[in-house]
């Protein structure tokens, strides 16, 4: 489905950044195309908290999700006053046939929005290495790059790569049902160990600092 809007968004060559509408939505409505244009074709394990489309009309054309920090730790690492104040984005993505510096704009767009109608202090992302992302859409965007972190242990399962966290993805105590997959296909062979690359580390603050 939206492989052929692309297709048809690609001879439009009217289109222009500046007239791209992003704006929050439901997890619901991004889902499937998050795990169709994200590198990492899932959003398993991601506690969504604040999600945003990028529209060019009628066409959904982008995504992006915002939730809590997925590592333990970094929120009070970057705010030892206000952890509940760090947020991170969690998935990034738009369709092949955009124009230059559409997801810098569309960066743009969502935060601005937390800004205006939300308490959250930072935002923090990063880019990853092992899929070959330097973060030049976070430099376009004004984050900082801040340091980079270590290589971490991954699982390749059906083609994709997992954290290993979500092997402990629990619901009222017991695993979720992907979280019991990968366990069986661990205890398989179907799904396997592996070390990603380092990823680079970009902090943006939401809120200026006195």
């Amino acid at each position: 489905m939206y492989l052929g809007r692309a297709k048809k968004l690609c001879h439009q060559l009217e289109m222009k950044v500046r007239g791209f509408i992003a704006e929050r939505c439901d997890r619901s409505v991004i889902k499937d195309f998050v795990e169709q244009w994200h590198y990492s074709k899932s959003i398993n394990g991601v506690k969504s908290k604040y999600c945003f489309q990028l529209l060019n009309g009628e066409e959904l054309i982008g995504a992006a999700i915002f939730a809590e920090p997925a590592t333990k730790g970094v929120d009070v690492h970057y705010s030892t006053t206000n952890p509940k104040g760090v947020i991170e984005l969690r998935r990034l993505c738009c369709i092949d046939a955009t124009p230059k510096n559409t997801e810098s704009f569309f960066i743009g767009q969502c935060l601005r929005w937390l800004r205006h109608h939300t308490d959250l202090e930072i935002c923090v992302s990063y880019s990853d290495l092992t899929y070959g992302h330097k973060g030049t859409i976070y430099k376009a965007s004004n984050f900082a790059c801040v340091g980079q972190v270590k290589p971490q242990k991954l699982i390749r399962f059906n083609g994709k790569l997992y954290h290993d966290r979500c092997l402990r993805v629990r619901y009222n105590g017991t695993l979720k049902p992907f979280a019991q997959r990968l366990n069986d296909a661990m205890g398989s062979g179907t799904a396997v160990f592996e070390m990603s690359q380092a990823k680079n580390i970009y902090v943006y603050p939401l809120r200026d600092r006195a």
